[in-house]
């Protein structure tokens, strides 16, 4: 392009011109295109100057020495980026993130020396950018080879059933804590977002057995799920039937108890009015006892007993809960006539 350029001022430069001005026009150019950068909204871009660091630069246009004094790494501090361990997805983002290896990465031996498949992804982003460039050669690289190695070790501290069922989110967590930390400790200057275990299958040879173990451990947690769901139906209206039960045997203890004393009272009153008078006290026993009893007779009908002759004609026996029958004319008379 500069040689266009330059063709381009002597065609329309003035004849008797040297060659002068002509380079001085390049210089200025190349002064121009090499002294202005630009950094992407998710980028930040490192200076060195003569190859040692002398800046970092935020998004937006930017500008530095010319003619190669400065030069700048664009780093992509903001972008998440992805390393797949046991399969390649294909979207290739870097040349560390497809698996190279994918039988050899994902074949794992737990700790009860069972075989599993395991797949997974780490995905972290450029946190420091000076450290990414200068700290440690590779680091993608060595970051592909740690997490390899913290996710080995902790499967191999699992039981096949952990790792496949109920312990991955435990594995996941430590998995990210642990390098998180070799990073740190190396000075890598990259952030673990996540790692999160894609696909967790047992050899091929066993699935069957395990998704027979699988199926039985799920309808094992249903019966336990219903059992419960059940238990908190019941126990709960038990323990009110209960409590409702007691509440209403304390309330007939209590009325009971009240009863009895108030009984026991009376008793204390009445005998000390009997102490005090006893004939009269004891007709008014006999009057109130006979009262309650004559109450509770019903119909009733008191004769002398020279009036013996009576009964046949009132037919007492023939009466219907202690009613007495309508008497007959005639009978009425004979009554009148006797009294």
């Amino acid at each position: 392009m500069s040689t266009q350029i330059l063709e381009e001022f002597r065609r329309r430069a003035p004849a008797g011109l040297g060659p002068l001005p002509f380079l001085v026009a390049l210089l200025v150019l190349v002064a121009i295109f090499t002294s202005v950068f630009t950094v992407a909204a998710d980028s930040v871009g490192v200076v060195l100057r003569f190859g040692k660091y002398h800046s970092t630069a935020e998004s937006g246009l930017r500008f530095k020495l010319p003619f190669g004094i400065d030069k700048v790494h664009i780093v992509p501090v903001e972008r998440q980026l992805t390393l797949e361990f046991g399969f390649s997805s294909g979207n290739v983002t870097n040349p560390y993130q497809s698996s190279q290896q994918t039988t050899e990465e994902k074949n794992m031996v737990t700790g009860d020396l069972n075989a599993a498949e395991v797949s997974w992804v780490v995905q972290y982003r450029i946190s420091d950018a000076f450290q990414y460039l200068f700290r440690m050669r590779n680091p993608e690289e060595t970051l592909r080879h740690a997490s390899e190695s913290v996710v080995r070790e902790i499967v191999g501290d699992r039981t096949v059933d952990e790792v496949i069922t109920i312990g991955r989110q435990e594995v996941e967590f430590e998995a990210l804590s642990t390098l998180q930390d070799l990073v740190t400790r190396y000075e890598m200057g990259l952030r673990i977002d996540q790692i999160q275990l894609r696909d967790v299958q047992p050899p091929e040879p066993v699935k069957p057995s395990f998704d027979a173990v699988s199926q039985a451990q799920q309808e094992q947690q249903r019966l336990i799920n219903e059992a419960r769901r059940e238990y908190e139906r019941v126990i709960p209206r038990a323990a009110g039937e209960a409590d409702q039960r007691l509440s209403e045997a304390e309330g007939y203890a209590t009325q009971r108890v009240n009863e009895a004393t108030g009984d026991a009272n009376r008793f204390i009153a009445l005998y000390g009015a009997y102490r005090a008078a006893p004939e009269v006290t004891r007709q008014r026993l006999y009057l109130e006892t006979m009262q309650e009893l004559m109450g509770k007779l019903g119909p009733k009908i008191i004769i002398d007993e020279d009036n013996q002759q009576l009964l046949p004609l009132l037919n007492l026996g023939n009466g219907v809960n202690g009613q007495m029958p309508p008497a007959s004319p005639g009978a009425s008379q004979s009554a009148d006539a006797s009294r």
